[in-house]
């Protein structure tokens, strides 16, 4: 049986599940990011998630969780996959009322801040950092991992000029010299590694806690009036998930994730050998949606915080995971 054939095979029993649901949504539109190949891709462009959820599902590419933030805050988006926890954080601190409903990837090789390479500086001599300009996409996963980074090796922010700049831009920015380094993921990651060194590893950088991980995400509000749909839309995901990890069929779906990706197949299958896709179990398990999320929250929230990058962090964030949509998923 071919991928499609085992993704679409489920898809008759999903879709009598939302149809009550599909008579509230008729079409939805899903955030994502391009150069950020991942097996729901596949899914995608086999059509999947239209005919599981019994709805038109629309597309729109994203460079920045917090841009993924303000569209679900204006009602242009319902879910959005792989938003970065930082931003989430960010936003749900502000008020903004979204909710977790799944652990779309864990990474920690795919987002790092690059030196670029004519300044010779690494982890050995960090505090060279220092009167240094950085381009950082605030508010995201990279800028957390760049707090932290900048903590360990005990550099003053106030002695670092610091420009917001999401990674593509970034990545140029850092090839032309007009900045010292840059922090970012995916492709503009891969750029800027063409043009300087990480500080740390992902392995050095998990030593120290800094762990960097995207979720799925959803205003509450739309997660309440359409929990059978947003079950699905977890469900398909798992799927794709579950082919992919299995290992099989990754000869039939590189190709279809890597275009829709807009990358080379060669670039995909490397970023994604870096990547976790976590099992419905795994997520439900204490080192993630179980607990481990919302405790690792709290900790972010605390470095954006102590940064003066937000004024005040929630007493918990307990309430913004929701899963109810993947035990649902689970039985389905």
């Amino acid at each position: 049986m071919t991928p499609k054939a085992r993704l679409m095979g489920a898809v008759a029993g999903l879709a009598m599940a939302v149809v009550a649901t599909a008579a509230t949504a008729q079409e939805i539109t899903v955030a994502y990011f391009t150069e950020w190949p991942m097996p729901f891709q596949y899914a995608k462009q086999m059509g999947t998630f239209d005919e599981a959820l019994g709805v038109k599902v629309n597309w729109r590419a994203f460079d920045t969780g917090t841009a993924m933030s303000a569209a679900m805050a204006s009602g242009d988006v319902h879910i959005a996959v792989s938003q970065g926890v930082p931003p989430f954080v960010v936003a749900t601190s502000a008020g903004q009322d979204l909710q977790i409903i799944d652990v779309a990837v864990s990474y920690s090789d795919n987002d790092n801040c690059v030196v670029r390479t004519d300044l010779e500086i690494d982890k050995t001599n960090a505090a060279e950092l220092a009167g240094k300009k950085v381009a950082v996409p605030l508010g995201t996963a990279a800028h957390y991992g760049f707090l932290r980074q900048m903590d360990h090796f005990g550099i003053d922010l106030a002695s670092l000029e610091i420009v917001n700049m999401a990674p593509p831009e970034g990545a140029a920015a850092l090839a032309q010299g007009a900045v010292d380094m840059a922090c970012g993921y995916g492709g503009g990651l891969n750029r800027m590694k063409e043009h300087g060194n990480v500080l740390l590893t992902g392995a050095e950088k998990e030593e120290l806690g800094i762990l960097v991980f995207d979720v799925t995400s959803s205003p509450a509000s739309f997660v309440a009036e359409n929990p059978e749909l947003v079950a699905a839309f977890v469900k398909v995901t798992a799927d794709a998930n579950a082919m992919w990890n299995e290992g099989s069929k990754k000869a039939e779906m590189l190709p279809v994730i890597a275009k829709d990706a807009g990358m080379d197949e060669a670039a995909a299958e490397r970023d994604m050998s870096t990547f976790v896709f976590p099992s419905i179990e795994d997520q439900l398990s204490a080192k993630w949606l179980g607990g481990g999320a919302q405790d690792f929250m709290l900790g972010v929230a605390q470095v954006f915080v102590d940064a003066g990058s937000i004024p005040s962090a929630l007493e918990s964030y307990a309430d913004r995971v929701n899963t109810g949509p993947l035990t649902t998923a689970k039985g389905m």
